[in-house]
């Protein structure tokens, strides 16, 4: 369900990596170890999403699964192209702001049919406010949408082996 998006990094001559994101040509950032791009890149697509939701532009879609499959880190560090996954919350406010804008809605008309201050409204929008679920369903359903969850399988990354079950402990 997470929106994923891709950067691509080349090395420096200093040693850290240039990171660039080809769906959002405004981010440009650096970092000095890959596994510092998840951090400082959400960072960066956070800050270039809440610009594009204030200027009423639209949101790049999200790399499809066999986009995020050519993810790679050369043998040599010299290159590599990594993915970011948006947090769950993030994602929910990215795709009502898509269907708002599919839909030729005003946030002001969004508050009317949901009879909600339009502060409330707003806050749907505003990556650093945190949402209640029960408002993101609301809005969904009033646009005729409905929200649905699932869990999948967490992909281990090379490095790290699957973790082993683990059981509950607890008294009852």
């Amino acid at each position: 369900m997470s929106a994923t998006y891709l950067f691509d990094l080349e090395r420096d001559d200093n040693g850290t990596f240039l990171a660039t994101c080809p769906a959002f040509p405004e981010i440009t950032t650096f970092v000095d170890d890959v596994g510092d791009l998840f951090l400082i890149g959400l960072g960066a697509i956070e800050e270039a999403i809440a610009a594009r939701i204030a200027r009423g532009e639209d949101i790049p879609k999200s790399a499809s699964p066999s986009e995020i499959k050519t993810c790679f880190v050369a043998g040599d560090g010299g290159s590599a192209r990594a993915w970011v996954k948006l947090p769950h919350q993030t994602t929910l406010k990215v795709m009502l702001y898509g269907l708002i804008r599919s839909e030729g809605l005003t946030r002001a008309e969004l508050a009317r049919r949901l009879d909600w201050n339009r502060e409330s409204v707003d806050r749907l929008f505003r990556l650093d406010h945190s949402t209640r679920l029960s408002q993101f369903d609301a809005a969904f359903r009033e646009l005729g949408q409905d929200i649905e969850v699932s869990l999948v399988p967490v992909r281990p990354t090379r490095d790290a082996a699957p973790a082993a079950p683990q059981k509950a402990v607890g008294t009852v």
